[in-house]
């Protein structure tokens, strides 16, 4: 398996999901009919931020003014999306041509990936949870070609939380656990490290509802903005290359004490038939066993047998 996956792979697969869907993603749509400079400006008066609002579990309690907070400060207009009363398509068409996406942490925050290029992530984190421990979403903004900004922000005021122990511990409850071990939970104020994903102190902390401190949440969010980077004004390029080949076998044979062949065979990769290429070619290697050095060849054909070079 391919691990070292860039921003790239992951915004052709976006890309991918939002063509099923009929949504035209705002960059795509001026790379067909280019834009002028005015167009340019009205675009950018059209900016917006996007908050996800949550009613059941994790709630921001004083959203509105959180919304009313955002509104003022970046003087952009804000919307909200919701899985629970919205569809997936209507989400990800709000979320596509967003400036800022503002959530608590949750797995809808994967939906960062549909964000268009420039944007700006906003995880936030309610109070004993360590945004250090729990990263995905700031490594998926952070990956390389996904040109996305990110900035968390956590609750430091246990005032400003309301816990839920009576709730299915798959919610949060913490009423089915032996008494010292739920008094040890509610005076804890940092989660500790553990597994994924039925630690019922993290469990506890995650789903607890947040009164955001508006004063901390914007000096965060205005510190982290400064360190924004600028994105570079480079025309989209849609790259991709060939996986790896399939089915390599390597073969001797021996024809005397001192002749022997070596024939190597391969499949082509399986995205080959869907480039657009002209010629292809392969690069094989050859090392001698017990020796540090390598003897490269490129050849155009998928099986070579070679003879120079090879000992028996």
């Amino acid at each position: 398996a391919n691990i070292l996956v860039s921003g790239n792979e992951i915004r052709h697969f976006a890309s991918a999901l939002m063509g099923k869907m009929n949504i035209t993603r705002m960059e795509e749509a001026e790379k067909d009919g280019g834009s002028s400079e005015q167009e340019r400006d009205r675009d950018k008066k059209d900016e917006y931020i996007a908050v996800f609002s949550r009613s059941t579990t994790r709630l921001i309690l004083n959203e509105a003014e959180l919304i009313m907070a955002l509104a003022q400060e970046f003087q952009m207009r804000v919307v909200t999306v919701s899985l629970e009363e919205q569809s997936f398509p209507s989400i990800i068409q709000v979320i596509s041509a967003a400036s800022m996406l503002v959530s608590m942490h949750g797995a809808q925050l994967i939906t960062s990936m549909f964000l268009p290029r420039g944007a700006t992530v906003v995880e936030l984190f309610p109070f004993a949870v360590n945004p250090e421990q729990y990263t995905p979403y700031k490594t998926l903004a952070s990956l390389p070609g996904m040109d996305l900004h990110y900035i968390c922000w956590r609750n430091s005021i246990e005032e400003n939380t309301v816990t839920h122990p009576d709730r299915p511990w798959e919610q949060g409850g913490i009423a089915h656990l032996e008494k010292e071990e739920q008094q040890r939970i509610l005076a804890s104020t940092d989660v500790p490290r553990h597994l994924c994903c039925r630690n019922p102190e993290w469990l506890f902390r995650i789903y607890q509802d947040t009164l955001v401190d508006i004063p901390s949440f914007l000096k965060v969010l205005k510190d982290g903005m400064k360190s924004k980077p600028a994105l570079k004004k480079t025309k989209i390029t849609s790259t991709v290359h060939p996986g790896r080949v399939r089915e390599a076998h390597c073969q001797t044979s021996v024809q005397n004490p001192n002749e022997a062949k070596l024939t190597v065979s391969w499949q082509i990769p399986w995205n080959l038939k869907y480039l657009k290429v002209r010629e292809v070619k392969y690069e094989v290697w050859i090392q001698e066993q017990g020796e540090n050095t390598y003897m490269p060849y490129i050849l155009p054909q998928q099986n070579y047998t070679f003879s120079e070079n090879i000992k028996p």
